[in-house]
């Protein structure tokens, strides 16, 4: 695993076309904006292995991953809609 330090508004850049920024610190919360191609889906890992499973998210088991259900994988911000 690739560990890089990195400070709010710096980023990262992943095979040329995806870029990974530092939007906001905030405590021991970090978050990130994703700026992929159309095509490449982004996930959080919950939502990734919940598809790889083939089941369906519902409010209780986002809220019990740390996640809000109606906070999208990846918003306007990250590209993909």
């Amino acid at each position: 695993m690739l560990v890089l330090s990195r400070k709010k508004d710096e980023s990262i850049v992943i095979n040329n076309d995806i870029t990974i920024v530092v939007v906001e610190i905030r405590g021991d919360k970090v978050r990130l904006g994703v700026e992929a191609p159309k095509e490449v889906p982004v996930h959080r890992r919950e939502v990734f292995e919940a598809i790889a499973r083939g089941e369906s998210l519902d409010a209780s088991s986002v809220a019990e991953a740390g996640g809000s259900a109606g906070e999208p994988d990846a918003g306007p911000e990250a590209g993909n809609g």
